[in-house]
This record gives structure tokens, sequence and C-alpha cells, in this order.
């Protein structure tokens, strides 16, 4: 029978409350501290896939919401409140699995955020950041000032990226990957676009996508 997922409540500030599902399988091994993107939240298919994927490859995870999402608004918060929202997530995972070693980052500007944070002030606990699909720059706009602050992050990163993604072309994403050195691991996956599909000339289906990115990111979580 897979793991149930338990529904739980945090505070990010005094004035402000999100919800989070944690997905704790028996077995697990590490606890992935997993936002969702700045279109969908933390109950997108894609999310809720890849959380059982990592499932059965021991990793646990806590999903949760940004306020905006939350309270069904569409104009994602300032970044000030995005990290302190991360930082929250984090403490509440070391609540609920303190023995379990943390990773975290997630989706898009899940991710983006959560390596802001951990830019701006060491994330209490994590080992290292998982990014599925960074944004490096808005479709047709290529740049590389969104990954300037990943040179402030002490923790090992995983980047997950599709040879498709309009939001980080690889030939700026393995420069910047270069650049950090042995912190940075970069897991290309292709024909795959910024939400992981891949074309059908692959031969892969969108099933074999979600399990190589959970046993990608478990695999990388024992080596940090």
């Amino acid at each position: 029978m897979p793991p149930s997922t338990r529904e739980l409540r945090f505070a990010v500030n005094p004035a402000v409350e999100v919800s989070a599902l944690l997905l704790l399988p028996p077995n697990a091994e590490s606890l992935f501290v997993l936002a969702h993107g700045a279109g969908a939240g933390m109950r997108h298919p894609f999310l809720e896939t890849l959380a059982q994927e990592l499932a059965a490859v021991r990793v646990a995870t806590l999903r949760y919401q940004f306020p905006y999402m939350e309270q069904r608004r569409k104009a994602p918060d300032p970044p000030s409140l995005l990290m302190a929202t991360v930082r929250a997530a984090v403490g509440l995972a070391s609540e609920q699995a303190p023995n379990l070693p943390l990773l975290a980052g997630g989706k898009s500007m899940g991710g983006r955020m959560t390596s802001r944070a951990a830019a701006e002030q060491p994330l209490e606990h994590v080992r290292g950041l998982a990014f599925v699909g960074f944004p490096l720059h808005p479709p047709g706009r290529p740049g590389t000032e969104r990954a300037d602050h990943l040179a402030h992050v002490g923790v090992p990163m995983l980047f997950l990226q599709g040879t498709r993604d309009q939001f980080a072309q690889l030939d700026l994403l393995r420069p910047v990957c270069a650049k950090l050195g042995p912190r940075a691991t970069l897991h290309v996956i292709d024909t795959a676009d910024h939400s992981f599909r891949v074309l059908k000339s692959s031969g892969r289906t969108a099933a074999e996508v979600m399990q190589e990115l959970a046993q990608t990111i478990a695999s990388w979580v024992k080596l940090i």
C-alpha cells in the first residue's frame, strides 16, 4: 500500500499561514522540501506524481503553498515573502522528520526562490538544493542574471533540465554550472520541455521521465 499524505498548516509570519502536504514513507532516507512553480500549486499533478515517485525511492517530500497560491491570487508574492515561506517550510520539515537529511528546492520559481533564500542565509539543516527546471531566464529573453546569486549558495546543487526548456537554454546553463564547480550537478533530460514533456520521437513515456527525475534526485542525495 502506498504511503498516505498528511495535510499540515504552518505560519510564515504572525499574519500569514499556509498549508502543506507531507508524504513520509516508513523507509524514507531523506526529505525533500518541495516548492511549486509560479502558475500551479502544490497539488498540481506533476508534483503529485513526482512526490509518489520519490516516495518509491525512499525520499519523503514536504510540498507547500506560497501565500498567493493559498489565497488564490494570480500574482506571486514579493520575493521577501516567498523566501520567508521557504524558510518556514524548511523549519516545519525539520520538526516533522528531525532524523532525516533535508534537501530543498522545487519546480521552476519554487526552486529559484529556495536558492535565493539559501544565498541570503543558509537554510538550517539543508544539505543540498534540487531544481526541477531552473528558470534561468524568461522565454525568448536569454540571459544569466537570475543565476548570479547561486555563487553565494554554499551547499551542493542539482539542476534537472530538459533540452527543450525555453526557460533555460543549455548553452547558457552549462557555463553557469561549470562556474559553480563541484557544487553543481547538471542532469539533462533529452527532448524535455520546462514541464518535462518529451517528444514522441524520444521513445520514452511520461512515467519513465518522472521515474528518472526521482531516481536522479535519490541517487544524488546519497552523494552529498
